[in-house]
């Protein structure tokens, strides 16, 4: 194994902050930079990792004895080349060049770029454009057909060798090293990118979704004569939940949960038990005004999770037409609802089969 690997984070961002440098900045928990060397340590693919930084002095943690800093310069091509003279003495067979700025590459990647590099001198992940593009020649307008363009990611694979030989004789700035070897008309092995594999370029990009969890739990007797409602689905059984409403511990957990998430109050406080307008009302119908505030307040929901506690009915019976039922109440994909079914080992009213409970944890996502 004698691949190596670069990081370019020596670069002024001018399109982020004014007041930070984009590679420190922090994203998902760790600084920009941080992201590209924690994978490629993971993956285990490469004899050395470069950092090439604008301030060395800066980087303060121990991430790996195998990690080199090195001092950049002002522009990419200037950092790229001192990462490659610098490696020299190593006598690397294949490199791997990375923009810092682009966190979100998988492992999976880099292990096809690796495997690819055995039968190839450049391997160049890409990536169709979604946009329609034009391209403007002194001020003409033509439009790009998308079908025949490429939009190139990092990292990227070369041979050590092959690279270094039309690196260090390029004058002109490049943007990347795929570049190099376009203008030289030399052989590209192009692979799929992967569309998450976006680069961060202004401060936007890393704005994060904030995510809240709310925790619900309901419980209700079994009474006798009385039909029994789980999830908002008629189950048969010989008994029912008491309650003032149709005693639904599924659809009432998971509003106390949605609420709980909204950092809003218990459903007591909209449905009062003490109030004839909601005596024996249907639970989807309570649920309908919760799922209208999280539409008003611009949240969705990410997942629902449910543990439904009792000895009988059996949860297995029925888990797939409450899923359904959910599915459709929330308008929402089945996909992210998961119910489980627990037993309390024949202990307390539950255990009797005297009574049922429900808890739900729920999770919401808020958007612009």
């Amino acid at each position: 194994m004698n691949n190596f690997f670069v990081i370019l984070a020596a670069g002024n961002g001018s399109r982020f902050r004014k007041n930070q440098k984009k590679q420190y900045a922090i994203y998902k928990n760790f600084k920009l930079f941080e992201h590209s060397i924690f994978k490629t340590i993971k993956s285990k693919l490469f004899k050395k990792i470069v950092l090439v930084v604008d301030e060395p002095q800066k980087i303060k943690e121990s991430y790996s004895k195998n990690l080199i800093i090195l001092k950049g310069g002002n522009k990419r091509s200037i950092s790229s080349n001192i990462a490659l003279k610098y490696i020299k003495k190593f006598k690397p067979k294949n490199i791997l060049i990375h923009d810092a700025a682009r966190p979100n590459f998988s492992l999976n990647l880099l292990r096809k770029i690796v495997k690819e590099l055995k039968k190839n001198e450049a391997v160049i992940p890409t990536i169709k454009p979604t946009d329609s593009i034009k391209y403007d020649i002194k001020n003409n307008l033509y439009n790009l057909d998308r079908n025949r363009t490429y939009l190139t990611q990092t990292p990227q694979g070369f041979n050590y060798k092959a690279l270094c030989k039309l690196a260090l004789k390029e004058k002109n700035n490049i943007t990347d090293e795929a570049s190099l070897f376009i203008n030289n008309e030399k052989k590209i092995k192009f692979i799929n990118g992967e569309n998450k594999n976006k680069k961060i370029t202004f401060a936007e990009d890393l704005t994060s979704t904030k995510n809240y969890i709310g925790l619900g739990f309901d419980i209700h007797r079994l009474i006798k004569d009385k039909k029994l409602y789980l999830g908002g689905i008629r189950i048969p059984f010989h008994s029912g939940l008491k309650g003032h409403s149709d005693g639904d511990v599924i659809l009432h957990a998971i509003i106390d949960a949605l609420l709980g998430a909204l950092r809003q109050k218990d459903i007591g406080t909209y449905f009062p038990s003490d109030k004839n307008k909601f005596k024996n009302i249907r639970s989807p119908k309570m649920l309908k005004p919760i799922k209208n505030k999280l539409i008003k307040q611009n949240f969705y929901i990410n997942n629902i999770d449910i543990n439904l506690i009792c000895e009988k009915p059996k949860v297995s019976q029925y888990r797939d037409k409450i899923i359904k039922s959910i599915s459709s109440l929330l308008e929402i994909d089945e996909d992210i609802i998961n119910i489980k079914g627990k037993t309390v080992e024949k202990l307390g009213l539950i255990g009797k089969e005297k009574a049922i409970a429900c808890e739900v944890i729920a999770s919401i996502i808020k958007y612009d």
